[in-house]
């Protein structure tokens, strides 16, 4: 018996700003590289929240999230507690752990998120996020 051939995947450039994008009141998701493009081994994306604006609510998840603060300050709900995280900070979220983040500041806050496995973009529309067609949609 032989074992089956991966399939062949392709490497990954976006520049700055670019990606395939997902916005919902005063976010905005920003795929670097999705579920497809992984072969579902993980999802990264960068989040922009404007000034004082409140995440999805307190929720769990199937799949582990990591998040690295780029800019500003990030509040995030982990397990039983809110933290302050300030830019450089990272956020493990394991799977199945209740979580929630937000931008209690008057400054907007962006951070990268990991998702492993990928495939968590495939969700947001479901949540209300509307995927915003962007000139460059594909790497």
């Amino acid at each position: 018996m032989t074992a089956a051939k991966p399939t062949a995947r392709r490497g990954i450039y976006w520049p700055a700003g670019e990606g395939r994008a997902y916005r919902k009141a005063g976010m905005t998701g920003i795929f670097k590289a999705d579920g497809v493009e992984t072969a579902n081994a993980y999802s990264l994306s960068e989040w922009w929240l404007d000034p004082h604006t409140q995440g999805i609510g307190i929720h769990t998840n199937p799949h582990d999230h990591i998040y690295y603060v780029l800019e500003g300050v990030l509040t995030v709900f982990l397990d039983d507690r809110w933290v302050r995280a300030e830019q450089g900070a990272v956020t493990v979220i394991p799977a199945g752990v209740a979580h929630d983040f937000e931008n209690r500041e008057d400054a907007r806050v962006g951070f990268l998120s990991i998702d492993v496995p990928g495939g968590f973009e495939r969700t947001l529309t479901r949540i209300g996020f509307e995927h915003v067609p962007t000139a460059k949609d594909s790497p």
